[in-house]
């Protein structure tokens, strides 16, 4: 077997403001917006998904858009780390939620049938196999479905997708064997999206197409779509709207420092807290 030629490299500690996790190729720092390629294999049909953050934990861990090479960091709001809350029955995120490399949703762009323009960053992606990633690991995948949520106003897809080596992965192909084989799975999905925001104080997500998943052809023209939005991106075709574009060849690469092997900076007990939202099933 090949063994795959990224890796991570992390600089300071876990759970703090300076961590950061930039993805390597070959021992070299590259961005992992724009240096990854998108599809793994000739015909299109395996493709690489950077995992962002690992299945039951709370981190809201993201490719940043700003920072050279695009690592991984963990969002903030007012200068505070963010963590999703514990939505019984659900442990944190649900799924290996990450992106998809070389995608973008433009927020130049309104989307005809859910009538919202684009969020502004890669495409988001739910893997559901058993094996659960980590921070910068690139997983590869087949598309299964989308999902439609809008939020604040703006066209958030969430490709539904499978680990290709996952054992179940030759038997689910389009969004009905997801259903068959993962009973269950697509209607907590929807809700974890629904609430999860709710213990912070805000109203429910919404979502287009009545919550309903679209089918993996549905998912693929929309992979197609941001693919080209991000071609155009990057071709200076459009507003960058504050979008760092520089890849591992530009000097960025060789500023970024030394790994660091910090242990994870404790974080405050509150984070482990359930929360039990009226109207969530169990």
């Amino acid at each position: 077997m090949s063994t795959s030629p990224y890796g991570i490299r992390k600089i300071g500690a876990q759970n703090t403001l300076e961590h950061k996790v930039y993805i390597e190729k070959d021992g070299k720092p590259i961005s992992a917006f724009h240096d990854v390629p998108l599809y793994a294999n000739a015909e299109k049909t395996i493709l690489n998904m950077i995992v962002e953050v690992p299945r039951w934990t709370n981190a809201k861990m993201e490719i940043s858009k700003e920072l050279p090479l695009n690592p991984i960091v963990q969002d903030t709001k007012k200068g505070k780390l963010r963590f999703v809350r514990n939505c019984f029955p659900h442990k944190g995120y649900i799924h290996n939620y990450g992106a998809f490399p070389q995608t973008w949703e433009d927020p130049n762009f309104t989307h005809p049938e859910t009538k919202a323009v684009g969020d502004n960053d890669p495409l988001d992606v739910c893997e559901i196999g058993e094996a659960v990633g980590y921070t910068g690991q690139i997983k590869q995948v087949k598309v299964l479905g989308v999902m439609a949520l809008l939020d604040e106003g703006e066209t958030d897809w969430k490709i539904i997708a499978i680990d290709v080596k996952d054992p179940h992965a030759s038997k689910v192909n389009d969004i009905e064997d997801v259903e068959k084989n993962f009973p269950g799975l697509l209607r907590a999905t929807n809700e974890w999206f629904r609430i999860y925001k709710i213990p912070d104080g805000k109203p429910e997500n919404q979502f287009a197409f009545s919550g309903e998943c679209k089918n993996k052809k549905y998912a693929e023209d929309v992979i197609r779509e941001c693919a080209e939005a991000w071609e155009k991106l990057v071709a200076g075709k459009v507003d960058p709207k504050g979008i760092e574009l520089s890849t591992a060849e530009s000097e960025a690469a060789s500023a970024v420092a030394t790994g660091e092997n910090l242990p994870p900076a404790p974080i405050d007990a509150s984070i482990d807290k359930w929360f039990f939202i009226a109207g969530a099933s169990v």
